[in-house]
């Protein structure tokens, strides 16, 4: 499989690429970034120096023609998240770069039976330009969406009970921001419901939900943006489709009635496999759960009309 990484100079580029050549879950790998064209040279020559231990995959920098023939497509250039600005307050700033992107995608000649993975943000905002586009089919475009928000929340709560937390089955739903919902109803370990495990106490766990949703603002304070999580989330994404694993994970998908949305993009739990996003799947909701779903929607769609 044939992997192109867009922005790669970039730090999440840059760490998606070591943690795809991690998983060992391609054959070539391409970083381009037009912005920062040394960045990627070096990014692709330093990990080409680590084959030998890590895998015997071709990775090279190069430009949108080198992506033409890629398979999977991953876009995480754009510019970063101010510590006190939401992503939604992004779109002014990325909206024109997401769509020079992929402009120069098909210019190139993209192949049609590419999938395109979004991750720069508004990555819900950006998923949808990227469908309503039309050059490529809405079940071969997604974004990272909540993946990267679910991850944090279960790394937390396993920290939290003292568990492996690959054993935490606890999802986040909608935007990838602040309308995100946490679906408590299903939140498990192993099965057992959370509310049933020992030292559980609501508002701690709540709290968690907090610390999860401000994670991202945390991080920037701290080292200047993030890097190594969503890496990790997007390569497994990616070996999803490589090993056409048909994985149900919170992604970013053009919505056309699951929970009774339309005409947006938002994460619901979603099977992705080699062919790209298959069914998008309906948990049993609280009605208070269904309702800060819908309203997560009714934020995006706002946002959306709001480009007009």
């Amino acid at each position: 499989m044939k992997v192109s990484i867009v922005g790669a100079g970039g730090r999440v580029g840059s760490n998606t690429a070591f943690a795809l050549q991690m998983l060992n879950c391609f054959q070539e790998m391409v970083l381009i970034d037009v912005a920062m064209q040394d960045a990627a040279q070096g990014e692709a020559l330093d990990l080409r120096h680590g084959t030998s231990l890590a895998g015997s995959q071709r990775i090279r920098a190069g430009d949108y023609r080198d992506a033409a023939d890629s398979d999977v497509v991953v876009v995480t250039a754009g510019l970063r998240r101010r510590p006190d600005e939401s992503r939604l307050q992004l779109i002014g700033r990325n909206v024109d770069l997401f769509k020079q992107i992929l402009q120069d995608l098909k210019s190139a000649g993209l192949s049609r039976n590419a999938i395109l993975l979004v991750v720069g943000n508004p990555v819900d905002i950006l998923t949808y330009l990227a469908t309503q586009d039309g050059y490529l089919p809405s079940d071969r475009v997604f974004g990272s969406g909540t993946f990267f928000d679910t991850t944090r929340f279960r790394s937390l709560l396993g920290e939290y009970f003292g568990v492996d937390p690959r054993l935490v089955n606890a999802m986040i739903l909608g935007e990838h921001g602040d309308s995100m919902v946490p679906i408590w109803s299903r939140a498990s370990v192993n099965g057992v419901p959370i509310a049933n495990m020992p030292g559980y106490d609501e508002a701690k766990v709540a709290d968690l939900f907090e610390q999860t949703k401000k994670g991202g603002a945390e991080v920037i304070r701290l080292k200047g943006g993030a890097g190594w999580g969503i890496a990790i989330t997007v390569a497994r994404l990616v070996e999803a489709i490589a090993t056409d694993a048909r994985a149900v994970v919170p992604i970013s998908t053009l919505q056309s009635g699951a929970y009774g949305i339309q005409d947006v993009c938002l994460s619901v739990p979603s099977v992705l496999g080699r062919s790209g996003v298959g069914q998008r799947l309906e948990l049993p909701l609280t009605d208070a759960e269904r309702e800060s779903l819908l309203n997560s929607a009714r934020v995006l769609r706002e946002t959306l009309d709001s480009l007009g």
